[in-house]
């Protein structure tokens, strides 16, 4: 109860850094929702959200007869050129995939959700526990606290696109291991294929090494990179900020030098 209690101060501490007031409604779920603007700020005009991509993900039952781990990773399908299939094609490829060791231990595979035409795409380490459980990615204390980030951004989760490096979750929430990556990196460079972003974000030191090959997300958040000509950013991942609270402003700075690449700037508030 204690941890809880801390995670939920610290979400609303980052809110503020963020601009964000936090005012309680009763009867909202935490994560939905901002609250009404505080008096006297400009309240950003809201856009029809995009559709989002329904991306399947198969349960596994542990009892039923499986190859074994490393034996079988489906063939990333072929681009049709129709995002939405596309990207269905590809969740229900990881849904089969028993590439590596994750398949054993998850109960369901989670390929990501959004837009599928997103100016945005982010990009974070693995599923957690409650990712594990719903299918749908960032959907912990983390995710909360990344919606309240794409907010701030002037976005609703359903513009953008959200993912991870890898699409099981690994064992105790650890990092995932080099051929756990490697086993995973065709349905993600596939994903980005279709997506198509206009900017890259990664959320952590995971997907730098992932995508990028590079390490040190503390010296290099912010700096702009590039992966096969679309511009990427890294910043922290919500769940350190969790822990870290003087990260928090200049994750801020990260997320608006994103919003710098798509020529753009806060809503006002």
């Amino acid at each position: 109860m204690a941890e809880l209690l801390d995670n939920l101060k610290q979400l609303v501490e980052l809110d503020r850094s963020f601009g964000i007031e936090f005012q309680g409604k009763p009867a909202v779920l935490p994560g939905e929702g901002l609250g009404a603007s505080a008096a006297g700020r400009t309240t950003p005009v809201s856009r029809p959200p995009s559709p989002v991509v329904p991306l399947p993900a198969a349960n596994v039952a542990p009892a039923q007869p499986q190859a074994a781990p490393g034996s079988q990773r489906p063939a990333v399908p072929a681009a049709s050129g129709l995002a939405a299939a596309d990207l269905a094609a590809i969740a229900s490829a990881v849904a089969g995939c028993r590439a590596c060791g994750l398949c054993a231990q998850r109960t369901t595979t989670v390929p990501g959700e959004g837009a599928p035409a997103p100016e945005v795409v982010f990009i974070g380490e693995g599923p957690g526990a409650d990712e594990d459980a719903s299918g749908r990615p960032f959907v912990g204390a983390a995710g909360q606290l990344l919606d309240k980030m794409i907010t701030a951004m002037g976005f609703a989760r359903s513009e953008v696109f959200i993912c991870n490096v890898v699409k099981c979750r690994p064992p105790g929430n650890r990092a995932p291991e080099p051929d756990e990556i490697a086993a995973c990196q065709p349905f993600l460079e596939a994903q980005l294929g279709v997506l198509k972003p206009k900017v890259i974000c990664l959320l952590g030191a995971t997907p730098l090494k992932a995508l990028l090959g590079l390490s040190g997300i503390t010296r290099l958040h912010g700096q702009r990179q590039v992966w096969r000509g679309i511009p990427v950013i890294p910043t922290f991942h919500p769940a350190y900020l969790l822990r870290n609270a003087e990260a928090k402003k200049p994750a801020w700075e990260d997320l608006k030098a994103v919003l710098g690449v798509l020529g753009r700037e806060p809503p006002r508030r």
